[in-house]
């Protein structure tokens, strides 16, 4: 005869968390929504209660008594492409996933490109299913913004969101600080000649670090300048036109390391030794910075720092703090290539 069909084993429910804790069904309730108005020994005898009886939260129940999806919007205003080229991006990724995980908290990456994702976007986000969100890579007259800020969604930016400074949350790296170190570093050496490629000057690292670059020099010769679109193919072209330009340059400070990495092998096809002939600073201090040869000086910014304050301000803002700025100081990183 066959076996008797076994029951699934039931599920364990707040009433048994409550009874192995020994407190009030109340009180259990209030520990999964947040610990208010409960003892240190109540919080860790429901903890072990939880622990023992296998008791795992209903993420649904507590949204509809919270009104907290618990995840947070990633977004990146970025084509597809640059998420796996620009190492930086997965990095920060990394870290502010980590950083939420410890509030049991899920991030969702979304990429906003075009005008059209924006708008699905804002939609998307403003309708509930996202208690806040992190803006990465964003571009002046980005439609987000002002959507989100005007829908009361919590907002923090990567860098300083232009227009919106005083209204919005962000951290940024100190870009002119560190575009004033590495020029400052490179007059030092004894260069001369000091060219820059730019980052896209509709972003707030482009526009501070170009900034920096004027201020380290006093005055700046326009055909020493090249704006680029921080993609390795956008620093090979602007070292091209630098080139052409002017040919006599002893030095180039590159605003990103991928930039960097192109604009050195256009110096090396030109025939350009590397330092000796021509010197290159970059401006991150990514995985890129050990891989060009010769390995790349430039300036670092701490992203593990950058998203874990990206986090701590997002999450003050969702139990309703005012918005706050952060500026993350950089450093110079001297390398063979400077």
């Amino acid at each position: 005869m066959p076996e008797p069909r076994r029951r699934p084993a039931r599920r364990p429910t707040i009433n048994d968390v409550a009874a192995a804790a020994g407190v009030s069904r109340g009180t259990v309730s209030r520990v999964l929504n947040g610990g208010r108005d409960v003892s240190d020994a109540a919080q860790e005898a429901v903890e072990k209660a939880m622990r023992k009886t296998g008791y795992v939260v209903n993420q649904h129940a507590r949204s509809l008594v919270t009104q907290r999806s618990q995840s947070v919007a990633f977004i990146l205003s970025e084509p597809q492409d640059r998420l796996f080229e620009d190492p930086n991006f997965n990095v920060l990724l990394h870290g502010c996933t980590q950083a939420l995980a410890k509030h049991d908290i899920t991030l969702l990456l979304t990429l906003a490109s075009s005008l059209e994702d924006r708008k699905r976007l804002g939609r998307y986000l403003t309708g509930g299913h996202v208690d806040g969100a992190l803006l990465v890579s964003t571009h002046s007259g980005n439609p987000l913004i002002p959507e989100l800020l005007s829908r009361g969604l919590p907002v923090v930016a990567c860098g300083k969101p232009l227009g919106y400074e005083r209204q919005a949350a962000y951290v940024a790296a100190d870009d002119r600080d560190g575009a004033r170190q590495m020029v400052e570093y490179l007059r030092s050496t004894g260069r001369r000649r000091i060219a820059t490629i730019t980052g896209p000057l509709d972003t707030p690292g482009g526009i501070e670090r170009l900034a920096g670059y004027r201020e380290a020099l006093g005055e700046s010769d326009p055909a020493l300048i090249a704006h680029g679109d921080y993609t390795r193919a956008g620093g090979e072209a602007a070292m091209r036109r630098l080139l052409a330009q002017a040919p006599d340059l002893d030095a180039v400070f590159v605003a990103s390391d991928l930039m960097a990495a192109g604009a050195i092998t256009v110096l090396q096809l030109a025939g350009k030794r590397i330092p000796e002939d021509v010197a290159v600073g970059g401006f991150d201090d990514s995985q890129v910075a050990l891989t060009t040869q010769p390995p790349l000086t430039t300036v670092r910014q701490s992203y593990p720092r950058i998203s874990a304050e990206m986090v701590r301000l997002l999450l003050s803002l969702i139990d309703g703090e005012s918005p706050a700025a952060v500026i993350v100081p950089t450093e110079l990183v001297v390398r063979e290539s400077a």
